[in-house]
C-alpha cells in the first residue's frame, strides 16, 4: 500500500469525530495526529492499516443509520457528527460497533501519548522514543 492523502484525511476526520477538543482537554488533531499516523502507517501490520482504513470509512459512511442524515460523516454538522460519534459507538449492530472501535483504538493511542494530555492526567511524559522498533 502507498501513502494516500485523502485516505489519511478519513482516518483523521474519524479520528477527531472520537476525540474532539474540549474546553479542558485538546482534541486529538491537537497532538500531531500527522506524525502519529505516517508512524503507524510504517510501523503497523497491513490487516491492522487495514482495520483502520475500513473502520473510518464505515464512519463516514454511517450517519443514514445513526442520525437518519443521508451524508456521509465528513459533511454533517458538528452537532450532528457528534451524536454519530456516540450512536455509532453503541450500534446494535455488531459489525458497525466493532469496525468503529479499531479507530478509537488507534486515536486514543495517538491522543493519549501526547504530554499535554497525560500532564492533565497527572501523569508523566512518555520519554523519547529509542527508535529500536524495525521492519524486517
Amino acid at each position: 500500500m502507498s501513502y494516500d492523502p485523502n485516505v489519511f484525511a478519513l482516518i483523521r476526520h474519524a479520528m477527531a469525530a472520537f476525540y474532539p477538543q474540549t474546553d479542558d482537554l485538546p482534541g486529538v488533531e491537537d497532538t500531531g495526529i500527522d506524525r502519529f499516523l505516517r508512524r503507524f502507517y510504517r510501523e503497523s501490520s497491513r490487516l491492522m492499516w487495514l482495520g483502520l482504513v475500513a473502520g473510518s470509512l464505515v464512519f463516514a459512511l454511517t450517519p443514514i443509520i445513526t442520525v437518519f442524515w443521508p451524508l456521509p460523516s465528513f459533511l454533517l454538522p458538528s452537532s450532528v457528527l457528534d451524536r454519530h460519534a456516540y450512536r455509532v459507538t453503541y450500534s446494535k449492530l455488531y459489525l458497525v460497533r466493532q469496525s468503529t472501535f479499531i479507530v478509537k483504538l488507534v486515536a486514543g493511542l495517538c491522543w493519549g501519548s501526547d504530554p499535554r494530555i497525560r500532564a492533565v492526567m497527572a501523569m508523566e511524559p512518555y520519554p523519547e522514543d529509542p527508535g529500536t522498533y524495525r521492519i524486517n
